[in-house]
């Protein structure tokens, strides 16, 4: 059973919680993304296959999930770039904020973001990913320009990169 640390207001840890058990309330937790970035600057984005259950085929970071309870958000990022991509390179910190969903009133997730040098290939679970694909962040924003199906956290990053 997969632990997740739930934290106040200010990010202060109070108590754990099942992952499983995590939606169904307005409960903050951490989250992490990787941003991975080629030699030529574009950015890898993954498109989430349709057999997830929350928003699938949407476009979302190549890497992101949730801090386990006892885990920084570092070692949660190199965790997930294992188990998502089948990768372990170094990563930079680059920011933390906060996104509240707009679907759980009252939640926040704090989200600390990293990025990464890679070129590929990758090897993501084709149950959980339907591909990976580079895309420059001129795209990126056309993409959400026009509605098309992108995970909201990673619209707030982006708005946060500009």
């Amino acid at each position: 059973m997969e632990l997740i640390d739930i934290v106040n207001d200010q990010n202060e840890i109070i108590g754990r919680m099942p992952k499983a058990k995590l939606y169904t309330g307005p409960n903050n937790h951490r989250i992490i993304h990787v941003l991975i970035f080629n030699d030529h600057g574009k950015m890898a984005l993954q498109l989430r296959s349709q057999t997830v259950g929350f928003l699938p085929l949407h476009w979302t970071t190549v890497v992101g999930g949730h801090v386990q309870a006892g885990e920084t958000p570092g070692q949660a990022a190199k965790r997930e770039m294992q188990e998502e991509i089948g990768i372990d390179v170094p990563i930079e910190r680059l920011f933390e904020t906060v996104y509240e969903p707009p679907h759980i009133p009252g939640m926040k997730k704090f989200l600390t973001i990293f990025r990464a040098k890679y070129n590929g290939p990758f090897s993501p679970d084709p149950e959980a990913v339907k591909r990976i694909e580079f895309f420059d962040f001129d795209i990126i924003k056309q993409m959400i320009e026009k509605g098309e199906k992108i995970h909201s956290e990673l619209i707030q990053v982006m708005n946060l990169l500009k």
